[in-house]
């Protein structure tokens, strides 16, 4: 059941989202244990409803944390420019992969590959970074309650508004 509040997803912050950038996902054990696995790619869907990649076996503690608490925090960030966002929702459950879901998860190995060239990295080295074989690949969906600013500087930490997102870097100064 999607949370009664969720935060807006506006376009700019979708696409964004879904540039091929780093993802990251975190929840925690009963024990407040941290547990935390790279996705393999993102959905959003209409309703504002995001769905993460990731593989199961890797995965395994983070889907059980989430799993038990429904709690999920999952990080999006640009490596040339360390922009970074962060959401965070408590209804996660994992959901069957879709028609399309596979498409997907190549779409965002490219580009993602695509990112990290110009870096320094070579295409092979990512693509075994995001290795995973396409039936381990498990769907974890949530409803994003709030989002927040990442990238290190002075607003790291900051609450997101919807709309906020602009597609230019944060100015260092300040608003």
């Amino acid at each position: 059941m999607p949370t009664a509040n969720p935060f807006r997803l506006d376009p700019e912050l979708v696409r964004f989202m879904t540039g091929g950038l780093s993802i990251n996902t975190g929840s925690g054990s009963a024990e407040g244990l941290p547990s935390q696995c790279r996705a393999f790619g993102v959905r959003v869907d209409p309703t504002g409803r995001v769905t993460v990649f990731l593989a199961g076996a890797q995965a395994a503690d983070l889907l059980r944390d989430a799993a038990r608490s429904r709690a999920l925090a999952v990080v999006f960030s640009d490596p040339p420019t360390h922009r970074t966002i962060q959401l965070k929702g408590r209804d996660a459950r994992v959901e069957p992969l879709r028609p399309g879901d596979l498409a997907e998860v190549r779409a965002y190995r490219e580009a993602f590959t695509r990112r990290l060239v110009p870096l320094g990295f070579t295409a092979p080295l990512v693509l075994a970074l995001l290795d995973c074989p396409d039936d381990d690949l498990m769907a974890l969906t949530f409803t994003p309650e709030a989002a927040f600013d990442q990238t290190p500087g002075a607003h790291a930490g900051a609450p997101l508004l919807p709309g906020a997102l602009d597609g230019a870097p944060p100015d260092p100064a300040g608003p």
